[in-house]
């Protein structure tokens, strides 16, 4: 199995211009939001908790983060979550509302993550390895936690394999 800088690491290379990366703080919880939204129906009630698709998500991909680490896996795991508690309060509203919202969130999510991969000149990760999708949501707490002076550690095993962030950035073709 890759070790958390494995894949942080090989996902960072294709993010190396801050446009890019200020998009994927904004588009990546959209789209973590709309896959639970939508796959929080159907639910079925079991032992007090309501089972659905986006609950089975978000414990494979909780248990999948805590491999890597516990500490980032303790706070994805909080953060997911939260975003199946989300899903669930939409899905409970009327089929047009949540219907809408799950949709507007995962087709405006992916329009900021192409802007971003615009000014990347790169494209998406995942269209190399699907890994990409469970990855890219852990990059952007990671990401948060250096912006914050946090986990300098780990910043600097990313960027000893990824490179840094480019400083002065431009528009490379994609």
């Amino acid at each position: 199995m890759k070790s958390l800088v494995d894949h942080l690491s090989q996902y960072a290379t294709y993010h190396r211009d801050p446009r890019n990366i200020a998009s994927h703080f904004i588009g990546i919880p959209m789209i973590v939001v709309a896959v639970a939204v939508l796959l929080s129906r159907p639910a079925w009630p079991v032992a007090g908790l309501m089972l659905s698709p986006a609950l089975l998500l978000a414990l494979f991909s909780a248990v999948f983060y805590l491999r890597l680490e516990l500490r980032l896996g303790l706070l994805m795991s909080v953060l997911m979550g939260l975003s199946v508690w989300i899903g669930q309060v939409l899905a409970a509203q009327a089929t047009g509302l949540w219907l809408s919202s799950g949709l507007g969130l995962f087709v405006l999510g992916w329009v900021i993550q192409f802007i971003g991969h615009y000014y990347e000149g790169r494209k998406p990760a995942f269209v190399d390895d699907l890994s990409g999708l469970i990855i890219g949501p852990l990059f952007v707490v990671a990401e948060l936690a250096f912006l914050l002076g946090l986990r300098h550690d780990l910043k600097q095993q990313v960027e000893a394999r990824a490179g840094g962030v480019r400083a002065n950035p431009k528009r490379a073709a994609i």
